[in-house]
C-alpha cells in the first residue's frame, strides 16, 4: 500500500477533502468501475490520525475494504488529478 493525501491536521481529513477538494461521500465501488478522470479514496480513522489512501488499482481498494477491519472509514469520489497530485502517484 502507498498513496496518501497528507492535509494541515491529521484529523478531520475527509472532510477538509470536501471542503477544499471537491470531495464527494460515496459508497465503496472497485476503481476500475469508475470513469478515467475519477478517483477513490478512503479515509480511514486511526488513533489520533486519520490516513486518507488513494485507492489506484481494484487490489489497493481490496486492502481497504477489508471486512474484518472495524476502523471508521470513508470514502470519498475525487477528481483523478488532484489526487494524483496531492498524492504523489507516479512520483517515486
Amino acid at each position: 500500500m502507498g498513496y496518501y493525501i497528507q492535509t494541515p491536521e491529521p484529523t478531520g481529513k475527509a472532510a477538509y477533502l470536501r471542503e477544499h477538494h471537491g470531495a464527494i461521500a460515496v459508497e465503496p465501488v472497485e476503481p476500475s468501475a469508475l470513469a478515467p478522470d475519477q478517483a477513490l479514496v478512503c479515509v480511514i480513522e486511526n488513533a489520533g490520525f486519520d490516513a486518507a489512501a488513494y485507492c489506484y488499482n481494484d487490489r489497493e481498494f481490496q486492502e481497504f475494504a477489508l471486512p474484518d477491519d472495524r476502523r471508521p472509514r470513508e470514502w470519498l469520489l475525487m477528481d483523478r488529478a488532484i489526487v494524483e497530485r496531492l498524492s504523489s502517484y507516479g512520483q517515486r
